[in-house]
């Protein structure tokens, strides 16, 4: 049995949860009031501030003044702040997230004095498989947690391996975070009940001492702790109060042997909560939404921009990091609380695309006002399919796009505008109130191009480029002379420039831009690659088919001859659970025939074909009255639209559903059929693919539902389907089935009483809005089939074309002009990897640089090849530090490792 202890007082603050953000802010600031005048008071205090220096800033920024009292327990060792800038959900942001959130945190804590140089994960509900690679490629070694570790691991500590071989420390808080508080209830009897504690666990510390974890959810210890624990400690069983740090890098000494590898989510000695990766929709795509905007912005800033705009990408992403709290982005809070977040997302979105719109407003100013620009995101050559207003070509002709080489691409025609704006009828004294609406040269959105003026008569022309100047004030003189001249009835009439909405196939560079304008062609396109084409039921562009079938499912064929048949069935189930957990009611009744198909088609080609399936189902209205274990026998029809689309080029079909969901308590899926049973499946998502089985580790007090997370595609046998957001997933009926959750609608917090959890995850708190109610629930993804895998079918580059289309934005120059050659930014090249991040960077030595982040996607090594204007490259780490020079000969060449994450600067 061990001999002495160590006990390390702390909380764990969630910033946000059963109560908004700015309550719970204020029981924050007056714990670390008494944190701090504890440690002022009694130099044998230590205390761990929950790795998280969002805690830190938000007491700041109500306590400005005590900023020198923090940073002098930070540099004393006494407080530990760090390295996280928050606590949060490891699988429902991007791998890109995870590194902002750590070294936004510790440069926030070094400017306090340093960062606790733990990765402390305690509450999170799982960890992903690369954790242990980013905490070592930020130099830190060890880290603590408790939730996910599987049951093989019998000691205090294991050593935890990412795929690619990184390992770090692990100090397993195997009783939670709060271990320590049962010895601490009855404070002169703390040196028994700390005997029989250790006596309990001895199995567990080999020659190590007892961690005691003094500290709880929202609450400081008391100021008589360190009293307490003097008074209790003795010769034969000492006591030390320190930091996690101090517990971790001074007292932990015994070798360790034990090694994980892959991801933590084992359900074995914890609850991981796994109906957090389906419960409130919205929040997992306004999280996506914002990562993608954000890194977009970054890209456009330091490929096509002479401004830093670092510090409003810098509030971007600090937002969207706030909104990855693991009681945050999960949807587990009440509804005020989940508002906020989605408006912090959308604000993070918000400011992101500010940027992006400010950085491709540079380069479109050299664009002619007629012509478009478009940019491309990603670091591969690609053929943007872009949707842009026109001038209509006249009856007859057809449109065609020009770019700068003059060559010719084809074009579809996706809608044209009404050209009609305005017909009224006035008498010529009210005339002056038809002026006031125009605003310089705009009326109705558009320019005035020109005006006809005649008795009784005004005609304005308005267009999106308007020809020659206009003088509102010569208009002015002239209309009220002609209404005093021709007095009476006048017709005003406001006519657009015929426009439509047209569809170009455009080449970009590699992260590059291509101006390319639109008009009635006097010679035609070469023609699209494999043109997309449909009928009253089928689609096809050369690489994959589709044909819907009489229940409105689709038999979708690859371009190896892959069929998956059925895809897009849909089944409703009853959910008598909670936010954390999905319940099915013990006689649940799933609904997965429509009672009506509708078939419809949208577009015929060439660069892109649809069809609308409509299937209406018979939805039970919510659980029954008073028996939670039922349906409701009332039913509410529900017409659910799937678009479904194919593109000239793509080997995988797209696919959106939508319905507006009048249904409570229910979770609805969509299967994808297997051509053979599977046993296993592969996900993407935090620079790994990670394949899991058909079943999960159970053992504790939480029912182990093989529901998993995906991040940008789920992969099952033959069947990939790329993803537009995170994503729940399992395989169904024996492995025959890949199921999606498309919604999963509950009505509480937690629930007292659960079928597949025997503890209450939080209080039984209402929360109607996770009901999603009366709202339109969209969702979109597309499937690949090939026979190959994931792999085979080179998901990893597909997947980022499909979440990262092409921008685009009208040119700002004078029309007419010539279109300025393409430009082509920073290009990578190699199988199966990821580039992360793309963005400007300057340290005070070297100078401003960019930097790419790359991740090997696969289980060999790949050789990759990066190009652009560039002569020198720095491999830096996760932080930033620089670690080697690189050679650069016509670009650098870099073989990445297994799984490797990757940074450069290149410069």
């Amino acid at each position: 049995m061990t001999d002495s202890a160590v006990f390390v007082p702390h909380f764990h603050w969630d910033r946000e949860w059963y109560e908004p953000f700015q309550v719970f802010r204020h029981r924050l600031v007056t714990a670390l009031d008494t944190v701090l005048e504890t440690a002022e008071a009694d130099p044998d205090f230590r205390f761990t501030v929950d790795g998280q220096m969002a805690a830190v800033e938000d007491y700041l920024e109500m306590r400005p003044e005590n900023r020198d009292r923090v940073a002098a327990l930070v540099r004393e060792g006494r407080l530990a702040v760090g390295p996280w800038l928050i606590l949060l959900d490891e699988f429902l942001c991007s791998g890109e997230t995870i590194v902002r959130n750590l070294q936004m945190g510790w440069a926030a804590a070094e400017r306090l004095g340093g960062a606790m140089p733990i990765g402390y994960l305690p509450d999170m509900f799982g960890h992903i498989a690369q954790m242990p690679q980013i905490l070592a490629r930020a130099g830190i070694e060890h880290a603590a947690l408790w939730r996910g570790v599987p049951g093989t691991v019998d000691g205090h500590a294991f050593r935890w391996r990412a795929p690619d071989g990184s390992e770090v420390r692990t100090e397993f808080l195997f009783d939670g975070y709060d271990n320590g508080l049962d010895v601490l209830l009855v404070p002169d009897r703390i040196r028994r009940a700390l005997g029989e504690y250790a006596e309990m666990t001895a199995g567990r510390w080999g020659g190590d001492p007892l961690l005691a974890m003094a500290g709880t959810d929202h609450n400081a210890p008391d100021p008589r702790l360190a009293d307490w624990l003097r008074q209790a400690s003795a010769a034969e069983r000492p006591i030390t109060v320190a930091t996690l740090d101090e517990y971790i890098r001074k007292h932990a000494r015994d070798e360790v042997t034990a090694v994980v590898t892959g991801e933590l989510r084992s359900h074995v000695r914890g609850n991981i909560l796994p109906g957090v990766l389906s419960v409130r929709l919205g929040l997992k795509q306004r999280m996506a939404a914002a990562e993608r905007t954000v890194d977009h912005a970054e890209r456009m800033n330091a490929l096509w921009s002479g401004r830093d705009e670092s510090n409003f990408l810098a509030l971007a992403w600090h937002k969207i990091i706030e909104s990855t709290a693991h009681d945050s982005v999960v949807g587990s809070g009440t509804d005020e609380t989940c508002d906020q977040v989605a408006a912090r997302l959308a604000e993070a979105a918000q400011t992101a695309r500010a940027v992006r719109d400010a950085a491709l407003a540079e380069p479109a100013a050299g664009v002619p006002g007629d012509a478009y620009l478009v940019a491309n995101p990603l670091p591969s050559p690609r053929t943007a399919l872009v949707e842009v207003d026109v001038v209509a070509a006249p009856e007859g002709s057809t449109l065609v796009a020009t770019t700068a080489d003059g060559a010719a691409h084809p074009v579809q025609l996706v809608s044209q505008a009404p050209t009609v704006l305005s017909d009224e009828r006035l008498d010529a004294s009210q005339l002056e109130r038809v002026l006031r609406r125009i605003h310089r040269r705009e009326l109705f959105g558009l320019l005035i191009n020109g005006y006809e003026l005649t008795p009784n008569s005004l005609v304005f022309h308005l267009a999106e480029v308007p020809e020659g100047p206009f003088d509102l004030m010569t208009l002015r003189g002239e209309v009220a002379a002609a209404a005093a001249a021709h007095p009476g009835e006048w017709r005003v009439r406001t006519l657009a420039q015929a426009r439509a909405t047209a569809l170009a196939a455009v080449p970009v560079p590699a992260a590059g831009l291509a101006a390319f304008r639109v008009a009635a062609g006097d010679r035609p396109a070469a023609p699209a690659l494999r043109g997309a084409t449909a009928t009253a039921d089928t689609l096809s562009n050369g690489l994959v088919q589709v044909a819907v079938a009489a229940d409105g499912t689709l038999d979708v064929t690859g371009a190896d001859g892959t069929v998956l048949s059925g895809v897009g069935r849909l089944v409703d189930g009853g959910d008598r659970g909670d936010s954390y957990n999905y319940a099915p009611p013990a006689h649940d009744v799933p609904v997965s025939e429509p009672t009506r198909v509708d078939v419809e088609l949208v577009e015929d080609g060439p660069l892109r074909a649809r069809l609308r399936v409509t299937r209406v189902y018979e939805w039970p209205e919510a659980l029954a009255d008073g028996d939670r274990d039922r349906r409701s026998g009332r039913t509410v029809p529900t017409p659910v639209e799937m678009l479904v689309e194919v593109r000239t080029g793509e080997p995988f079909v797209r696919v959106s559903t939508a319905f507006l969901n009048r249904s409570a308590d229910h979770r609805l899926r969509l299967h994808v059929p297997l051509p053979v049973p599977v046993t296993g499946s592969a996900s993407a998502g935090q620079f790994a693919v990670t394949e899991r089985g058909l079943t999960a580790e159970g053992g504790w007090g939480e029912y182990p539902l093989p529901t998993f997370p995906a991040s940008t595609f789920v992969a099952a046998g033959p069947a990939t389907v790329l993803l537009d957001h995170s994503a729940e997933y399992e395989l169904v009926d024996d492995g025959s089935a890949l199921a999606l959750t498309l919604l999963r609608a509950i009505g509480s917090i937690s629930v007292n009483i659960h079928p597949l959890r025997d503890e209450p995850a939080a209080s039984e708190i209402p929360a109607p809005g996770a009901q999603d109610l009366g709202m339109r629930i969209e969702n979109r993804f597309a499937v690949l089939p090939w026979a190959a895998g994931w792999q085979g079918a080179n998901a990893v580059a597909l997947a980022e074309e499909f979440r990262g289309d092409c921008l685009v934005t009208r040119g700002t120059a004078p029309g007419g002009g010539p279109l300025p050659p393409d430009a082509a930014g920073v290009q990578v090249d190699g199988r199966d990897v990821h580039v992360s991040s793309i963005r400007r960077v300057t340290d005070p030595e070297h100078g401003p640089g960019t930097e790419v982040r790359l991740a090997a996607m696969r289980d060999t090594a790949t050789a990759v090849r990066v190009t652009g204007a560039f002569t020198e490259a720095t491999t830096v780490d996760l932080l930033g530090r620089p670690i080697d020079p690189e050679p650069v000969r016509d670009g650098l060449d870099l073989v990445l490792g297994p799984w490797e994450i990757r940074t450069v600067v290149l410069r």
